[in-house]
C-alpha cells in the first residue's frame, strides 16, 4: 500500500448518523420484489435431496437520493447468519449480505468507510467507470484499524446501466477479506429503459452467489485452497426459495461476489436470455443453456417460468486444468413455478446501442503473460510479481489498444482491468461476437489466449490489471497500469 488514511476515529460519529440516513434512505425506496417472509417448502422429489430453504429475500438497497447516495460503510467481524448456520464472517454494515448500492448514471457516491476489524482494508467499485485516483476508487489506499476514509466517486451520465460489486481491494489480503464476507452488489439503474413496454415493470431479484469454507464457528480466511470443500450461497441464504408464476418473465442479476471459485450456472428446461454482461447492455441479447462465472463476472438475464413443479438453480461441474480445481455440482435455489399462468412475453433480441472496436484505429499492442512457479506458490505476470510502486504499462487516454493475454499455465485464470471495460474479439483464436462482446473480466482458459480491445476514456491515473482468482492475485499476479493524458494536457477532462 502507497498511501494511508489519517481520518480518526472522532469520524465514526459523524459516520455513524450518516448510516442511519442512508439505512432509511434504503428501506423507504427500491422495496424487495420478493415475499420475504422465512416459510419452507416441502421437498422436491428430484432425486438431489437437499431441503428447499426460506423464500428467496433481495438485499436491502440504499439508494441515491436527488443525484446523490451517501452512506457509510462499516467493516467488522462479527458473528451473523450464514447460510443456515451463525458463523464469525467479516461484514459490511453487520451483515453477510450487505447492502445493494442502487444508483443512476450522473449520480455521486460519497461513502464512508469505518475500518473495526485489526487489518488494513479498502474498498473497490468493481467494474464502475468512475476516475482511479483518491478520493475515488484508488485500491492503493490502506485503512488502518480504528480509522475511516471518505470515498466520493462521479459516474459520467452515460455510464452502462446493469450490475456491479464493491469488495476489499487490500494489498496481499483480498482474498480471505472477500471471502470472510467483504462483498456486496452495486446497480446503475436504467437497464429497463431498453426492455420492450410490457416488460419494464417486472419482477427483479439479485443473485448474489457467495461462498465459504467453514471452521469451527467462522468463515475459514486463511490459508484458503480454492479446492476445498466450500458452501455456496444466494443472497447469503441456503438453498433459498425463487417463486416465479408459470410464463412469467423475471429480471435475475447473476453475479459472483466471492473470492476464487467458478460457477456453471444451469435452469433444467430453461434458457437464460443475456441482456448485460458485467454491467455492460448487450447489443443482440442471446440465449445461453449454461453460464460459466468466473469470480467477478456478472451477467443480468431474463428468465420465464415453466409448467407447474420445481427445478432446481444448480451450478455444474467445473474443471480449471491439470494445475487447477474441480468444482462440484451444487443446488443453489430452488424455482418454485405456480400460481396463475401467465402469457409468455416475446423476449428482446436487439437490445442497447454501444461501441464496437472492431474498426477501431490501434495506437498500440501489449501483451500479458500468465505463468505460475508451482501449486500454491507464486503467480507472475511477464515474468514479474506485482509491486504496487512499479509502473508495468503505461497507455494513453483516447486511444484504442489491443491486448493480448497468453496463459502459459495448465489452469483457466481470469482477466479483470479497472477503470475501463473492454471488447472481447477473440479466444484461443476463436472470434467473438461484438454484438456481445464487452465485459470487465473473462476467463483465459488453460494454455490459452484472449484477444481485447480497450478505449480508454474519461479518466487518467494508476490503476491495476489482474487474475480475479484473488488467491492468485495475492500471490502476484497483477500489474499496475498508469493511464496517461495525450501530450500537452496533465490531467483528466474538466469535471471528471
Amino acid at each position: 500500500m502507497t498511501r494511508l488514511s489519517t481520518r480518526s476515529p472522532l469520524a465514526w460519529i459523524v459516520a455513524g448518523l450518516v448510516l442511519s440516513t442512508a439505512w432509511l434512505a434504503g428501506c423507504g425506496g427500491h422495496a424487495p420484489t420478493a415475499d420475504t417472509h422465512a416459510t419452507r417448502q416441502p421437498a422436491p422429489k428430484d432425486g438431489h435431496g437437499t431441503a428447499p430453504g426460506p423464500r428467496l429475500q433481495d438485499p436491502p438497497e440504499l439508494v441515491s437520493r436527488n443525484g446523490l447516495l451517501k452512506a457509510a460503510i462499516v467493516v467488522e467481524r462479527r458473528k451473523v447468519q450464514v447460510g443456515d448456520r451463525q458463523l464469525y464472517a467479516t461484514t459490511y454494515n453487520g451483515a453477510y449480505m450487505p447492502p445493494t448500492l442502487r444508483v443512476k448514471p450522473g449520480d455521486r457516491m460519497d461513502l464512508t468507510m469505518i475500518n473495526r476489524i485489526d487489518e488494513d482494508t479498502n474498498l473497490h467499485t468493481h467494474g464502475l467507470h468512475v476516475s482511479p485516483r483518491a478520493p475515488s476508487d484508488d485500491i492503493f489506499i490502506a485503512i488502518k484499524y480504528n480509522h475511516s476514509y471518505h470515498y466520493s466517486y462521479r459516474l459520467p451520465f452515460n455510464h452502462p446501466t446493469g450490475t456491479y460489486w464493491y469488495h476489499s481491494h487490500a494489498d496481499m489480503m483480498s482474498a480471505p477479506q472477500v471471502a470472510g464476507g467483504e462483498s456486496g452488489i452495486i446497480i446503475v439503474e436504467g437497464l429497463r429503459q431498453y426492455l420492450p413496454p410490457a416488460l419494464r415493470g417486472i419482477t427483479e431479484h439479485t443473485i448474489a452467489l457467495k461462498d465459504d469454507q467453514v471452521e469451527g464457528d467462522s468463515i475459514k480466511t486463511h490459508p484458503l485452497h480454492i479446492g476445498a470443500p466450500s458452501n455456496r450461497t444466494v443472497n447469503g441464504q441456503q438453498n433459498p426459495v425463487i417463486d416465479i408464476r408459470p410464463g412469467e418473465t423475471q429480471l435475475w442479476r447473476l453475479a459472483n461476489i466471492g473470492a476464487n471459485i467458478y460457477y456453471k450456472l444451469h435452469l433444467p428446461g430453461t434458457r437464460f436470455r443475456v441482456i448485460a454482461q458485467d454491467g455492460i447492455p448487450v447489443r443482440k441479447a442471446y440465449d445461453q443453456d449454461n453460464l460459466i462465472i468466473a469470480a467477478g463476472a456478472r451477467f443480468d438475464v431474463l428468465v420465464q417460468g415453466g409448467p407447474p413443479g420445481t427445478t432446481r438453480l444448480e451450478t455444474l461441474p467445473y474443471y480449471t486444468g491439470s494445475a487447477g480445481n474441480s468444482f462440484p455440482r451444487a443446488d443453489l435455489a430452488t424455482v418454485v413455478s405456480s400460481g396463475t399462468p401467465m402469457s409468455r412475453a416475446a423476449l428482446p433480441t436487439d437490445f442497447a446501442p454501444h461501441e464496437d472496436l472492431t474498426d477501431a484505429k490501434i495506437a498500440g499492442r501489449k501483451t500479458v503473460v500468465y505463468t505460475e512457479n508451482g501449486p500454491g506458490t507464486k503467480f507472475y505476470i511477464n515474468g514479474r510479481m506485482y509491486d504496487p510502486h512499479r509502473i508495468d504499462f503505461t497507455s494513453t487516454l483516447g486511444t484504442v489498444e489491443e491486448w493480448t493475454i497468453r496463459n502459459e499455465s495448465e489452469e483457466d485464470h481470469s482477466f479483470h482491468i479497472h477503470t475501463n471495460d473492454f471488447q472481447l474479439m477473440s479466444i484461443n483464436g476463436k472470434p467473438q461476437d461484438p454484438l456481445h462482446g464487452w465485459y470487465d473480466t473473462i476467463n483465459v482458459p488453460a494454455l490459452g489466449k484472449a484477444v481485447i480491445r480497450i478505449h480508454y476514456t474519461d479518466f487518467t491515473g494508476k490503476t491495476v490489471l489482474h487474475c480475479h482468482i484473488l488467491n492468485h492475485e495475492d500471490m502476484g499476479m497483477m500489474a499496475v497500469l498508469d493511464i496517461v493524458a495525450p501530450r500537452g494536457r496533465d490531467r483528466e477532462p474538466k469535471g471528471k
